[in-house]
This record gives structure tokens, sequence and C-alpha cells, in this order.
């Protein structure tokens, strides 16, 4: 008589989102498949923000009502949601966690499939294919959540007045609204847009990574952030050349203090990836043969076969100054309920702005949405409370974790030091403010 099996059980980290399945393990961290959650070492690092297990949590995937049907909009109106990325799925959650009646409508520019966007930086090395990265069809999530799904249109229009939302594929009235539509890579005038990829959602990265998996080739990426400086690694892991050219002289040079840039420079150069600081790119042609020319403006010339921009996102305005919503580098909002200057339009995620500030992090998404559920249900819920997320750089050769916001008034001062490890305070007004670890301290 065989043994009962238990069930496979998933685990979500609450820092970044992934979902750690038994079934599948983890291979690339040395879990093979069918480890068991409670055999995991208790030193195990997320993949991919680096937090360890005990800031996992158990993930159960929400079943669907039997009442939850798809409404359309001709009938009942209902809550509308815009954007099917990781902002927009999360409120559709977390409404339904509370009520399973009201009607949900979801407008997708893309196909909506549901994915973790931050796989997205260390995919190629991994071996991954868009399929792969998938969790969950769009179609499927709809089914399961009762939502009314409109994949491939765009929103063309928005009147708060009479609650109407106009669309490629007609208008709708809704009951409340809630934008979550991102924001976009910033393309400047002397980027052609046939000649850069733009690796900001799946269908991006799909593309690049069709083009790269047939051989090594040379690749560079324009801008020294977070998302370049992960891409640049994760590009190089998988065997290609990788240029990284920013305007700051070192890498992340605009949020690290000079001690901690000098190392990542120097793990970069270790995974083969040739830094080009202190530039700013002229013009982008087209060789032929699928080959580019990069020239700086001090006449520096590069070859590549791609380029990739990485230097940063915008919130596109053109919605809220349709429906003359309150803008400041993203949509206003109210820091407690998430609301708009027009009291039924939520937004969350990248495309809103708190106290002025974007708020591009993954981890207060489903707090975000948690509370907008809550206000636009009626039901009594905690407000939402922002706090700042730590950081955590998504290279494993050099991992970098910053708890707080460095601000450029404060005064970089080493707490601990050797070969292998960083540690420094931000001192502003005297107080320590924020806390930053470059490596990784064996002894501990």
């Amino acid at each position: 008589m065989s043994a009962i099996v238990e069930a496979w059980k998933q685990f979500i980290c609450r820092a970044c989102g992934l979902i750690y399945d038994e079934e599948l393990g983890d291979p690339d961290s040395g879990l093979a498949p069918g480890t068991r959650f409670e055999d995991i070492p208790e030193d195990w690092e997320c993949p991919l923000c680096g937090v360890t297990k005990v800031d996992f949590e158990p993930f159960v995937q929400r079943e669907a009502a039997p009442s939850c049907a798809p409404v359309g909009p001709t009938q009942e109106p209902g809550i509308v949601v815009v954007g099917a990325g990781l902002a927009g799925w999360a409120a559709v959650e977390a409404i339904r966690a509370l009520d399973a009646e009201t009607p949900i409508t979801l407008i997708s520019a893309c196909v909506g499939n549901l994915y973790h966007k931050p796989e997205l930086s260390v995919a190629l090395s991994r071996g991954m294919t868009a399929d792969a990265i998938v969790r969950e069809s769009a179609n499927d999530a709809a089914t399961r959540l009762g939502v009314k799904l409109y994949t491939e249109t765009f929103v063309v229009g928005l009147a708060t007045g009479s609650h109407q939302l106009r669309t490629t594929r007609g208008t709708l009235k809704y009951t409340k609204l809630i934008l979550a539509q991102g924001a976009k890579p910033i393309l400047p005038p002397e980027f052609p847009p046939h000649l850069c990829w733009r690796v900001n959602d799946l269908a991006g990265w799909s593309g690049l990574q069709i083009q790269l998996e047939r051989k090594p080739q040379r690749v560079a990426i324009i801008g020294a952030g977070m998302i370049g400086c992960e891409m640049a690694e994760d590009f190089a892991k998988a065997g290609h050349k990788v240029t990284l050219i920013d305007r700051q002289s070192l890498p992340l040079g605009g949020l690290l203090p000079a001690q901690a840039a000098v190392r990542l420079k120097a793990s970069q150069l270790k995974c083969g990836i040739d830094y080009v600081g202190g530039v700013q790119v002229k013009t982008i042609t087209d060789l032929g043969a699928g080959v580019k020319s990069i020239i700086t403006t001090c006449n520096v010339v590069m070859e590549v076969d791609h380029i990739v921009t990485a230097i940063g996102l915008a919130t596109e305005s053109r919605l809220a100054r349709i429906a003359g919503l309150e803008f400041e580098r993203g949509i206003k909002v109210n820091p407690a309920t998430l609301q708009t200057s027009s009291p039924d339009v939520f937004a969350l995620g990248d495309c809103v702005s708190l106290d002025g500030m974007a708020c591009r992090f993954i981890e207060p998404i489903a707090k975000q949405a948690r509370a907008i559920a809550h206000v636009a249900l009626g039901i009594p819920g905690d407000a939402y409370v922002h706090a700042q997320p730590i950081i955590r750089l998504k290279t494993r050769s050099l991992p970098i974790e910053i708890h707080g916001a460095p601000c450029q008034e404060g005064e970089w001062v080493v707490v601990e030091e050797d070969l292998n490890y960083l540690v420094m305070h931000q001192i502003v007004k005297g107080q320590p403010s924020s806390l930053l670890r470059v490596g990784s301290n064996k002894a501990a």
C-alpha cells in the first residue's frame, strides 16, 4: 500500500512577490525539484531579491466563487481597472478577496498575462522563456476572478463627472475606477525607437530574448541604474559581451556613495562587463547587417548588435490631463486611500506619485491594492501607510542592500569594511538615516 503524498505547496516572498513552488524547486540556487519548504536551509536566499526563508509565507491562489461570472459593459456598472500588470491584477485580487459579487472590468493594452516582472532582469541567464515566466494566462485569471476582460484595448478618454471611460472598444460606465497604467521607459529623441530595445514588460523582453538565444552577441545597455546593472549581469552570465553606458562616472552613481559604486564597477568587470561612464550618447545609427553604431558627445564610438535603454521610467500624463486629475511626476493620490483628485478614481503602482515622488517599487503594490479595495467597496480597513521599501539589487556577484531613503544632503560614513563587505550609514542632521550593505559578510 503506497503512502499518501502530501500536496505540493507554494510560498510567496513578502519582499518581492516571487513564488517558491515545492514541486519545481529552485535548481539555480541548489534546491532540487520536490524540495519541501521546511527542508530549505535557513540561510537560503530568494533568487530575486536576496531575503531569507523567514520572509516567505504560504501562498494560496484564490479559487473562483460560483457567483463570480464575468459582467459585460452593458450590464450593471461596476469597478473598472485600467492596466493588467502586477498592480492591475493585484487590485482585482484584493477586491475579490472582499467581495465576490461586484462587477469588475479589466482593460489591458496588451494580452494581460500574469507574470512576475522582477524576473525579467534575471531570466536570460537562467535560460527562461516567455512561456516559462507566465504564471497564469489572462483568460484563466479572468475566469478565476470573475472579470470581464478587454485585451489589446486602449483608453482614449475619461469623463469623471459622468463616470465614463472611453476606449477603443467602446464607452464603459463605472462606479469606481482604478488606474494601474504603469510607467513607460524614457526614450530621448536621439534614440531611434526601431534601434533600441525597451525591456519594461514581457513583450519587450521576449523579443530581445529570441534574438539573444541564437548566439553570443554584443549588447550595449544605456543607463546604469538598478535595472541597467541587473540586466548587464544577467546578459553577461548568459554569455554576451556587455557594455554598460552612463552619464555618471560610476554605476549607480546617483544612489550609491563612491566607495560602494567602485566595488560595483569592479564586480561588473569580473563578470565581463565593460563600463563606459561620464559620457552622453549623441547619435545612434544603423550600419546594416544588424550592427548599430553609438557615438557619444565626446566622440567615443562603439559598434554593437543590440542596444537596450534603461534610462528610467515616466508616467504618461495624457489620461490624467484629459480627466483633469492632479499630476506631479505621476498621478497624485491621497497617501492613505490612494484616491486621486476625483473621489471615485483611484491609482496605484508605477503611475502614482506620493507627496510629489514617484513610487516605483513592487513591495508596496499589494498593500496599496488592499487599501483601495476597502475604500472602493466601503468596507472598513487599514489605511495605506507608505514606508520606503528595502532596495535590493539583483546582482548575485555583489549583493547590495539599502535600508531607508538616501538623500543628497546626507554624509556617508563607513561602519564596517573589508575586502568582501562594506557597511555604511548615511548621516542626516547628525542622525543615522539610511543603511547600506555591499557584498557578503561570510563571518556572520
